[in-house]
């Protein structure tokens, strides 16, 4: 198994470096035929962004350019890291003076350099409820908004769990099969500690070789299979762990300012009951400037508004609000 040996392949970029498969997946994708795997170029690129598991893959097929990734996690950025993607592949496959259709091409020159035509999909398979298929673009993430940009790119979301785009999985076996096997890793895992995540692995995988799923892929890289999916939990679990800060970060922020504002408000009304009607006004008012502050940190350090109504559990609409009153 090739690769890019800096950072770990997942199960499904691992499946997809067979060129068989990448065109049984091509085929259910496209509603095509295909049928001789030499049919495929796989693509690499060493270069873009930097992850400890590699969870893309991408291939030429009758000059289509197809960028698969898969995702256990809701990313609204897959635009954005869709188009490093394809910068790369497009400079390696330009500068690749063992590729015939490409080598000797020019693009300072006067002729036209005729390139593959790129397509964007995401497979997604994490726990968190999402849409059949949703298109993400790239002018989502554009600061100013415009009918017709200048530069676009779509991406595809397919859901591939238990129940979603059955047409995609009952053609691709190998994908369903795939979905088996992380399930039984989810079935074996549901509450346990991260400490038995590698026995229940092999369960799961000792499961699927004796039922014919995906059983020669996972015999010969058992090993392989078994710290990718450790490394995808921990990743999964240190992104739980970052939203969790953040909402206890806003929490604290809020009280404190709360009890500040409150016991000046409180002092003013010179009461006993003022001062508690003044702390209880002054803690609301409080958590919502710590709130309002936390949004503003969050958004600066570049996360999307998306992002922060997910992890702060408050409404997209009142993100923006905030944002546009203080931006």
């Amino acid at each position: 198994m090739s690769g890019n040996r800096e950072y770990k392949s997942d199960v499904f970029c691992m499946l997809m470096q067979d060129k068989e498969r990448a065109l049984q997946l091509y085929n259910a994708m496209n509603g095509s035929s295909y049928s001789n795997p030499d049919d495929v170029e796989m693509t690499t690129h060493n270069g873009g962004i930097s992850l400890s598991v590699r969870n893309d893959a991408s291939f030429v097929v009758d000059a289509r350019l197809s960028i698969y990734e898969h995702q256990s996690t809701v990313c609204p950025n897959m635009p954005i890291r869709s188009i490093i993607y394809f910068s790369v592949i497009l400079s390696d496959l330009l500068s690749d003076k063992n590729n015939k259709k490409m080598s000797g091409k020019n693009i300072y020159g006067r002729k036209l350099v005729k390139i593959p035509t790129p397509h964007f999909v995401v497979f997604y398979n994490g726990e968190e409820e999402q849409p059949e298929i949703q298109e993400l673009r790239l002018s989502d993430s554009y600061e100013k908004y415009e009918d017709d940009p200048d530069l676009e790119l779509k991406c595809k979301v397919y859901n591939i769990n238990a129940g979603k785009n059955r047409d995609i999985l009952e053609t691709c076996n190998w994908l369903d099969e795939y979905m088996i096997f992380v399930n039984k890793v989810r079935e074996y895992h549901n509450g346990r500690p991260m400490s038995d995540l590698e026995e229940d692995i092999n369960k799961a995988i000792d499961y699927c070789i004796k039922h014919d799923i995906l059983s020669e892929f996972l015999s010969t890289y058992r090993s392989e299979v078994t710290n990718s999916m450790q490394l995808n939990y921990e990743f999964d679990r240190q992104l739980e762990l970052e939203r969790a800060d953040a909402r206890e970060d806003g929490y604290e922020e809020g009280r404190a300012a709360g009890y500040e504002e409150g016991h000046e408000t409180g002092m003013e009304a010179g009461m006993k009951e003022g001062m508690k009607a003044g702390m209880k006004a002054g803690m609301k008012a409080g958590m919502e400037a710590g709130m309002k502050k936390t949004i503003l940190n969050m958004y600066n350090k570049g996360y999307s508004t998306e992002q922060i109504a997910d992890i702060l559990e408050v409404s997209e609409e009142q993100i923006e609000a905030i944002i546009k009153e203080n931006i």
